[in-house]
C-alpha cells in the first residue's frame, strides 16, 4: 500500500532573538544531545522547501535562507514577516510552518498531525500541556500575509493569530517543550 503524498509545506524557523533568560546565549547554537538547537528542529523539517531562518548565518545540515527581521530583535512577529518576505522570493508555497528554535523535540510526526489538523482551517498550533499556544504551527500563506500588521515591531502573535480559524494539536512527550532556561533544556 502507497503511503499519500507529503503535504507541501514551507519553513519559518525563528531563531533570531535575545536568549535573554539564558543569559544572552544564541539559541539556535545552544547544544542538546550533541546537537544545536537549530539542527534539531530542521531535522523535524525534512519535507519544508523551502526554509527561511531568521537569524543571522549558522553552519547547518540543511541548505536554508536566512534573513533577519527589522528592526533587529522587533519580536516573533516582525521575525515571521521577515522570513514571510523571504518565501515570496522564493515562490512560497500554500502552507507555511512557523516554528521557534527553542522547540527541539519537536519531530517529523509533529509536523505531519499539524498539516493534517489544518485541514479545513486557516492553520494549526501546537499547545502546551498548560492550554498556551506555542509557536509552533501551521498557517495558509495568503491568511498570514491577509493578518500582516503594518508595523509588526513589537506586535504580539496572539493578537496576529486572533482573526484566524486555528485547530489545536495536542503534545505528545515534549514536543510542545521549549527551552527558555537552562532548567529547561535539562528537562526540570
Amino acid at each position: 500500500m502507497n503511503s499519500p503524498a507529503p503535504i507541501p509545506y514551507a519553513a519559518i524557523v525563528l531563531a533570531g532573538g535575545r536568549g535573554s533568560r539564558l543569559g544572552g546565549v544564541d539559541k539556535a547554537a545552544v547544544v542538546l544531545d550533541d546537537t544545536p538547537l537549530l539542527d534539531h528542529v530542521l531535522a523535524a523539517l525534512p519535507d519544508a522547501e523551502p526554509v527561511v531562518v531568521v537569524a543571522p548565518e549558522h553552519a547547518t545540515t540543511r541548505p536554508v535562507r536566512f534573513t533577519l527581521e527589522e528592526p533587529p530583535y522587533g519580536g516573533p512577529v516582525a521575525g515571521i514577516m521577515a522570513g514571510l518576505d523571504a518565501l515570496d522570493e522564493s515562490g512560497a508555497s500554500d502552507l507555511v510552518l512557523v516554528v521557534a528554535v527553542d522547540m527541539p523535540w519537536i519531530t517529523r510526526d509533529t509536523v505531519a498531525r499539524l498539516l493534517d489538523a489544518a485541514r479545513g482551517h486557516d492553520g494549526a498550533f501546537l499547545r502546551a500541556r498548560d492550554g498556551y499556544r506555542q509557536l509552533c504551527g501551521v498557517v495558509r500563506t495568503e491568511r498570514l500575509r491577509a493578518v500582516r500588521p503594518a508595523d509588526p515591531d513589537g506586535h504580539s502573535v496572539r493578537r496576529l493569530l486572533a482573526p484566524l480559524d486555528l485547530a489545536e494539536v495536542h503534545p505528545t512527550a515534549r514536543e510542545a517543550d521549549d527551552v527558555d532556561t537552562w532548567a529547561d533544556l535539562a528537562g526540570g
